[in-house]
């Protein structure tokens, strides 16, 4: 259940912040503080004119495995913290011929940033790492493989 309740937040705060988010129907496979697993449906919205699943789309999955494990640990913070992804990169291994799965294992890592900006005034900025598999094909060879900057400031505390 707590997966659906997460799969509802993020399509709430897709509607009203980022309606891209949205339109490519994202569901929380596992949201725990270890792993954060999101799947992005392979549908008409997301696939590419070869029928696998579009670059952005995969991007969009990508982002959101590393960017809901920072919001709910800033909604846990109770505090103003504001995030920003300051670079991409990702190698796409394989074709996404299926329903993708993205996911962070880095959960704790995001956790002590978003922990140590409680008491930080200055903006952090840390690497997270994660892949993407279509489980339907291999739960253990990844399709894609990326690294996102997250950078970090709480708006609560003056520099």
């Amino acid at each position: 259940m707590q997966n659906l309740k997460f799969t509802a937040f993020i399509h709430m705060y897709g509607l009203l912040k980022i309606p891209l988010v949205l339109f490519i129907s994202p569901r929380v496979v596992e949201a725990s503080d270890k792993k954060f697993e999101l799947k992005v449906p392979l549908s008409y919205r997301t696939k590419n004119h070869l029928g696998s699943m579009y670059f952005g789309a995969m991007g969009i999955g990508a982002e959101l495995s590393v960017a809901a494990a920072a919001v709910k640990a800033i909604a846990e913070s109770k505090q103003k913290i504001d995030f920003v992804f300051k670079d991409f990169s990702a190698q796409y291994l394989k074709r996404g011929d299926g329903h993708v799965h993205f996911i962070c294992d880095e959960v704790e890592a995001v956790q002590g940033l978003i922990e140590e900006a409680k008491t930080n005034p200055n903006r952090l900025e840390r690497k997270f790492k994660g892949y993407a598999v279509v489980p339907a094909k291999s739960t253990s060879e990844p399709v894609m493989t990326f690294e996102l900057t997250l950078s970090v400031k709480n708006r609560s505390l003056k520099s």
